[in-house]
């Protein structure tokens, strides 16, 4: 693919589905901004994506913090004209519901909601002047209901699927493709088969089908699709799944 006058700018580019989604970006010719907590535990993915032939420029940066923001989506913007920004924070955590204390609570909503606005606002910004762009949002089956040890993380990602809806009618007339797309599912991580271990034990960890799981790749592609979509037949919500999931 020939190098695109663009930037994709990934904010949670984690080591599973962030990278996927860095990785199937840069392999589309994006000049891709990729930012986590820790700047350090980008390097793989630098090295990554530069062997493949890719661009990229990595950062540190607490999406929580306005500044932080604003100077990696205006560094992105200058180094190419950013066309595509993907909100990926997690902040998956399970506590009671009378455990979940008022930090965890306040610093779940920061994570999965609060910096969700602070990344689509500052995006957005930047987008207008140049008439186009997409605006991206990973949600999870907390977005849509309410789990079971889930309420500090049910809450933010329900905030940011109805922030993202707000932002999809406000910007979708000019010519800004606002998107969330629901994961619901377990993802083929490292965290995610370690719960699996731990709650069914280490013979059915073994025993899972390959495809049981969601691969990140998939969600990589899926983003991918969206960013496709005509304008005539722009989608807002994405639901993803495994054929085995329960829903």
């Amino acid at each position: 693919m020939a190098a695109r006058q663009a930037t994709a700018a990934v904010i949670g580019a984690g080591d599973f589905i962030g990278a996927a989604i860095a990785k199937k970006f840069a392999e589309e010719g994006f000049l891709v901004f990729a930012g986590r907590r820790t700047a350090d535990k980008l390097a793989p993915l630098v090295a990554d994506i530069e062997k493949a032939g890719g661009r990229v420029s990595a950062r540190g940066l607490d999406a929580r913090k306005e500044e932080d923001i604003t100077a990696f989506l205006q560094e992105a913007d200058r180094a190419a004209p950013l066309e595509v920004c993907i909100f990926n924070v997690g902040a998956n955590v399970n506590f009671p519901f009378t455990e979940t204390t008022e930090r965890v609570f306040r610093k779940v909503w920061e994570m999965a909601c609060y910096s969700g606005f602070l990344a689509g606002r500052e995006a957005a910004r930047l987008m207008l002047p140049h008439g186009k762009g997409h605006l991206f949002f990973t949600g999870a089956t907390a977005s849509m209901r309410g789990g079971l040890g889930y309420a500090a993380f049910a809450a933010a990602k329900a905030g940011l699927r109805a922030m993202a809806q707000a932002a999809a009618r406000e910007l979708g007339p000019k010519n800004i493709h606002v998107a969330h797309l629901v994961i619901d599912s377990g993802v083929d991580t490292a965290w995610v088969r370690e719960r699996i271990k731990e709650r069914e034990g280490a013979e059915a960890l073994a025993a899972l089908p390959p495809d049981r799981l969601m691969r990140p790749q998939a969600v990589a592609d899926a983003y991918w699709s969206l960013y496709q979509q005509p304008r005539d037949a722009w989608t807002f919500e994405m639901e993803i799944r495994p054929f085995a999931e329960k829903w």
